[in-house]
């Protein structure tokens, strides 16, 4: 999804947005205009998106991935969540282990 944000008009103060290639005109507000830039997330570090207990890694290090594969399950809140690669490469490390206990943003994979 593509998020651009141009000048502003000269009428009504008014800002352009580009949103997925269509243009819109609105009024931002201050608080919109001073707030933190997100950080881009390296897709090559992932992270845990929830605390929670690493039940079951699917890979090892050294294993070629593709988009889709299974990687480990995390269970948070008595659910398990199945975490699937979203780009193809090589398992280059693996920061956690079965059983442990992990954090939000913790390290989890590393693709190379």
């Amino acid at each position: 999804m593509g998020f651009h944000h141009f000048d502003m008009s000269k009428e009504e103060n008014l800002k352009k947005l580009e949103i997925d290639s269509t243009l819109y005109e609105t009024k931002l507000t201050s608080k919109y205009l001073n707030r933190k830039p997100v950080p881009i997330k390296d897709p090559r570090k992932l992270t845990a998106f929830i605390p929670g207990i690493i039940r079951k890694i699917h890979v090892r290090e050294g294993m070629k991935i593709k988009p889709g594969d299974n990687l480990l399950v995390l269970e948070a809140m008595k659910m398990e969540n199945i975490i699937t690669s979203s780009i193809e490469g090589r398992v280059k490390k693996i920061y956690v282990k079965e059983g442990e206990t992990i954090m939000r943003n913790h390290i989890l994979i590393e693709i190379e």
